[in-house]
Formats: structure tokens, sequence, C-alpha cells
């Protein structure tokens, strides 16, 4: 059937402003977390951490990058509860004006030959809320897409707010790289990469209006109305009852993670430009156009999902990336700069596929009860252990062999976790969604349990 009865009577244009609100708020928040990565590679590492000898200063720049992760699961924790207690939206208000308060004021800092000490402590500071923010934003936005989705189409719905990433890459490295033209050189480590930061300000209002007109998931107005399968605890029954589908759904995640985050980190765009040679503009304009192709191929996953389902999406998308991992670094070390293109593009298509499907594939693992603890706590978790401190590790790994094979080879590596973490899990593509079906929500996810009588999964 196309539509559970808790979908029934949204109309297309109600559906359609949820999309949109969780598309450009997401697009917004990635904006604000992304340009910190690219900054901190090309600017803080010296202006915040230039104290520093030789290569360290890059190493703890990348380090502040993975800081924020660590925090993400305190988000999670937050909004997961919040989002299965008080709703999904009002979870979405709060992140938006933390993220984009934070990064406004991180325009404003001081430096470390300015302000001393301070600077570099405030720049973490508000890196952590950055984190705290993101931990909460992601879950709540792809409940609010997928929940308001007709069952047949949660995976192009859910890769609206997957997007978002996507796009808010393509926003940042669009803005940093207007800057180095409007402020070249010196004028853009002094004042130029400030002004994408002070944008920020601008995007919350936009975010603010778009979202503020936005219906509260109908999965989750059911259970307020009906008082039916509230739980006091969804955090508590979450771990209890759900553990290995969280760290499986984690590592399908860090899989993908790992490796966009050596473009979304920032990892690349330094490496490119200090240890290859390639001048600063260009490679951020690389960054931009690979983060359209991931973009294209977010949506093309989620399509393609609902037809042939997440896992074998998965597969597809997992097998890709592998072989973009494995050619990253031989393509971008010959120092060519349509190499570097083809590397980034072939990167992301293998990205994007892995990526569209997750926001249908998460909510779809977890009850309708305890559905925002599960997705916002299995991303973080996921964040964690495959994107926090992939910069940190590849600059470590070039540090300590003088090449970068090593860093292909654990790329590779998290792309082949991810594989067969999403080889082992049950297709449940079009298990309904809605409280009064938490029995079926709970049937076993692995292909080596048993299957259920009545198949809960099945594409539609």
């Amino acid at each position: 059937m196309a539509h559970e009865p808790h979908t029934q009577g949204i109309s297309f244009a109600e559906r359609r402003r949820v999309l949109a609100a969780t598309t450009i708020g997401t697009a917004i928040e990635w904006y604000d977390y992304f340009l910190y990565a690219a900054v901190a590679g090309l600017v803080f590492k010296t202006t915040m951490f230039g104290s520093l000898e030789g290569g360290l200063a890059t190493v703890v720049a990348f380090l502040t990058v993975g800081l924020s992760f660590l925090f993400r699961p305190l988000g999670a924790f937050l909004a997961g509860h919040y989002g299965d207690r008080v709703g999904r939206r009002v979870v979405l208000m709060v992140t938006l004006f933390a993220m984009g308060l934070a990064t406004t004021l991180i325009g404003l800092l001081p430096t470390y030959e300015t302000a001393g000490i301070w600077g570099p402590v405030l720049l973490i500071a508000l890196r952590i809320i950055q984190g705290i923010s993101a931990g909460g934003e992601w879950g709540s936005a792809v409940l609010l897409a997928v929940e308001h989705a007709p069952n047949n189409k949660r995976g192009i719905y859910g890769a609206g707010p997957q997007i978002g990433v996507p796009l808010g890459l393509l926003m940042s490295s669009a803005a940093l790289s207007i800057m180095t033209y409007i402020a070249p050189g010196d004028a853009f480590m002094e004042w130029g990469w400030r002004i994408p930061f002070l944008i920020s300000i601008v995007l919350v209002g936009i975010g603010y209006f778009v979202r503020r007109g936005v219906d509260e998931s109908p999965v989750f107005s059911e259970i307020a109305e009906r008082k039916q399968g509230e739980v006091t605890n969804p955090i508590g029954v979450l771990f209890k009852n759900f553990l290995p589908v969280v760290l499986t759904g984690a590592l399908i995640f860090a899989g993908n993670s790992a490796v966009g985050y050596m473009t979304a980190g920032g990892y690349i765009q330094n490496y490119a430009s200090d240890n290859v040679g390639i001048e600063r503009s260009v490679v951020l304009n690389a960054v931009t156009v690979s983060a359209l192709t991931w973009m294209i191929f977010t949506l093309f996953a989620g399509w393609v999902s609902d037809y042939i389902g997440r896992r074998g999406t998965y597969l597809i998308g997992f097998t890709l990336q592998a072989v973009g991992a494995a050619a990253l670094f031989p393509l971008t070390n010959t120092g060519e700069v349509s190499k570097l293109y083809m590397a980034l593009i072939l990167l992301t298509i293998g990205l994007g596929l892995t990526y569209g499907q997750q926001s249908a594939m998460y909510a779809e693992l977890f009850p309708a009860s305890i559905r925002a603890s599960g997705v916002s706590i299995t991303y973080a978790f996921g964040s964690i252990l495959g994107g926090a401190f992939a910069p940190t590790i590849a600059a470590a790994l070039v540090g300590a062999t003088g090449t970068t094979f090593a860093v292909s080879i654990y790329l590779v590596l998290a792309s082949c976790i991810g594989f067969f973490c999403a080889f082992i899990l049950r297709e449940r593509a079009g298990i309904p969604l809605a409280p009064t079906h938490e029995s079926r929500q709970a049937e076993s996810h692995f292909r080596f349990q048993p299957a259920p009588e009545t198949e809960s999964a099945h594409v539609s």
C-alpha cells in the first residue's frame, strides 16, 4: 500500500513543506559545521595553533574537528530523549539556533596572537556547542521527513535531509572559494575567512522562517494523542533491547563517514594545497564540484532504494566507495588539477550511494516509541567511530610513513566494514512505522536470525 493510516490525510503540500524545511535546515546546520572543518586546516592551524612546532599545529587543528564528535552523543541523547518525549519539531528549532550562534561567534573570535590562550580555548568551546547541536539535529530532521512520507517513498523523502549534508559542504566550500578571490593571500588569513562564519546569522533566520510552519511528525502526534507506545526511559529500552542493532547501524555509517570526512573534514583541502602544491582556490573549487556530485548521487540512492531496497543500495554503494577510496590519493598525488577533480568526483559517487538511503533505513530499524533515540544515538556513535578523527588519523599516518598508502588502506577497510554490516542486516524497507505496529518493528533485524513468520520487510 502507498500510505499507512498515520500518513493518510497529509497533503502533498504539507509533505513538500516538510521536505523543504528538513533539507534547507540541515543544509544550514552543515554549512556551519563543514565551514569549521575546512578553515581548521587552512587557517586555524596558523592563527590559533601556530605556536606549535612542525606538523603538530595541523594535527591539533584537526583534533578540534574530531573533538566535537565526542560531544555528538550528548546531543543525540538529549535530542533522542526529548524527540521521543516532546516531539521532533522543537528539537530542530533548538539545534538550529545553537549551531548558528556558535558559528557566528567563531567569526568574531580573536586569534592566539591577539588574545593568547583564550583564542583557542573559546574556539574549542564553540566547537563543542557545534558538536552537541550536530548530534541532535540529524535524527530529528530525518524522522520528520521519513515519518511524513508514504511507506513506498521513504527513501526519496529521507534523502531530503541527507542531501542537506553535501549541500552544506557545497555552500561552505563555495563561500570560502569566493572569499579567496575577494580577499586573496594574507587578506584571507587576516579577515577573509571570517565572513562566511558571520553570514551564518542570516542563514539561521532563513532556517527559522522555513521550519516554523512545519507540523509535528504524525507518528509522534499519534503517540501523544493515544498515549500509546509512550516510554518513560527510551534510551534505557534502546540499550537493553537493541544494542546489536545500534552497533551494526553505527558501523554502517562509520564506513561512510570515515571516507566522507576526507573532504568534509577538511583533510584533502589541506593535503592537496600544502603537500601536493595545488593552489588553495583550485582545491576549494574541486571540493565544491564534488559536493554537487555527492548531492546528486545521495538523492539517487534514496530514490533507487525504494525499488531495490536499502541493503542492496548499500552493497553497491560501498563497493564503489572502496574503489573511489583506493583511487583518491594516487590521483591527487599527481598534482594534476584534472585528476584531483576526477578523484573527488569518483569518491563522491560511492559516498552518495551509501548515504541517500540512510534516513529511511535507520527509521525502519527501531520501534516508534524509541525511534528518535535509536536513530540519533546510532548516528552519533557512527560519527565517532568513522568521521570523528579520520582527518587526524590520516595526518598522523602520512606523518609517520611519509606516504598516503596507509591512508588508502584505512579508507578501503572502512568501506569493507560498512559493506559487511549492511550485508548481515535483513531488508526492512516498507515495514509499518506507526506506534500500532511496535511488535513488527521489533522483529528480527539480522539475516542469520530466524525470519519472522510474516515477513515484515518488503520493497514496494
